[in-house]
């Protein structure tokens, strides 16, 4: 499933990243790319242990934790701290598909990556190119959303990012291993959760909906794995 998520993050977010990310010292994305994706990949990262990408990847993970259509669509069980790169002067990523696992930082757990998530950080009239094309079976997908705008697609996605070759892309990436590994059931629950959210809305005393409520909590716990 491919959803965008709006307005992850407000303007004195974006304000307080924007003021973060200006004065920060950035390094060749190279050096955490895969064997083959070292080849393909041409950007800027935070290191991932600099104090500026902890601040930043903390109120990141804040604000996803207060945000009920990510928490709906993905089922979180765990979320890779988030990262943050810069695309300029031609910088471009291309075609490559996310490693499976990677390391929790600090410790020996692994994130399997279910989830790949793109958060925008600046606005598209400040660059140009810099999409991200994310391809499946109808096609080519290409996102640039606004500022403070993510989206998520499957981790399993061959997706690339097109040259920057005016003005500078910020955006925070990262994944998420899901409480429910299979990309169908999690798209059945959170239709089926949609679906309970509209009847509330509509119809707040209709008696279908705590049997439906039951339908889904019956499904987590027999697809969900911890």
């Amino acid at each position: 499933m491919m959803l965008k998520i709006p307005a992850l993050l407000s303007e004195a977010d974006l304000k307080d990243c924007r003021k973060i990310l200006d004065q920060a010292a950035w390094e060749d994305g190279r050096t955490t790319a895969g064997h083959l994706a070292v080849n393909v990949k041409s950007n800027l990262q935070l290191p991932i242990d600099s104090p500026a990408a902890h601040q930043l990847g903390n109120l990141v993970l804040d604000r996803l934790g207060r945000c009920p259509l990510f928490i709906a669509s993905v089922l979180p069980l765990r979320v890779l701290p988030p990262r943050f790169n810069r695309y300029q002067g031609g910088g471009a990523y291309g075609n490559h598909i996310d490693n499976a696992l990677f390391r929790m930082p600090g410790g020996d757990d692994y994130v399997r990556t279910d989830i790949s998530c793109t958060l925008f950080l600046n606005e598209p009239d400040e660059y140009e190119g810099g999409e991200l094309v994310v391809e499946d079976s109808y096609g080519d997908h290409r996102v640039k959303l606004p500022a403070g705008d993510m989206v998520i697609y499957p981790g399993t996605s061959l997706h690339h990012v097109t040259p920057v070759s005016k003005g500078a892309r910020l955006a925070s990436f990262f994944w998420v291993q899901s409480l429910v590994p299979s990309e169908i059931q999690r798209r059945t629950l959170f239709d089926l959760d949609s679906a309970i959210q509209r009847l509330i809305a509509d119809h707040p005393d209709h008696a279908s909906i705590n049997p439906l409520t039951g339908v889904y909590h019956n499904l987590l716990r027999q697809w969900s794995v911890t």
